[in-house]
């Protein structure tokens, strides 16, 4: 009876066991900072800077500030502030997300590492295009930022990674070997 379940049952230790251990080490690297202290990670700064830049491509008073009272960090567009950075904005968990779901599905390790890379490498630039997109709609209506916020932009984001992990499963996992071989 347990043999019919096989599959999913490998599938599914090898999701959990690669999103706790990726998990551990991510919280291990926030832990190196204190939250007390009002001191941001490195990686959510980073994306903040980011997204200060290409706002500025668009207007030349996006800047960034240090939040003196909270870990996060105050972006400010067309010299207002419209948001806040926090360590949930910089993408770090939905990346993880995606790599335990590549890991899952088994591939040969070169295709793997790549479209973990090439992944990653989109879901950060997504990200960071998301939060400058939301920090102009915000600036132009700030009244729609539950749904722009806690709606539209996540099925976005969730959006890219669901058709992320469809292109691995067809094209570049075993599983999609043995299907193509039958």
């Amino acid at each position: 009876m347990l043999q019919q379940y096989k599959p999913f049952l490998y599938f599914l230790g090898k999701f959990v066991l690669s999103y706790i251990i990726l998990t551990v080490v991510y919280q291990s690297y926030l832990n190196r900072f204190d939250s007390s202290k009002a001191e941001v990670d490195s990686f959510t700064q980073i994306v903040a800077n980011q997204t200060a830049t290409v706002l500025s491509w668009i207007d030349n008073q996006s800047y960034t500030m240090a939040h003196l009272k909270e870990p996060s960090v105050k972006l400010f567009y067309k010299g207002k502030y419209i948001s806040r950075i926090i360590e949930g904005c910089n993408g770090i968990s939905v990346i993880i997300l995606f790599i335990a779901f590549t890991l899952a599905f088994t591939g040969k390790l070169k295709n793997t590492l790549i479209f973990i890379f090439t992944g990653t490498l989109i879901i950060h630039i997504l990200n960071i295009a998301r939060i400058a997109l939301l920090c102009i709609a915000l600036y132009f209506f700030p009244e729609m930022e539950h749904i722009l916020h806690g709606v539209i932009f996540p099925l976005v984001i969730y959006g890219v990674i669901f058709l992320l992990w469809v292109v691995w499963v067809n094209k570049y996992s075993n599983y999609a070997s043995s299907f193509a071989k039958k």
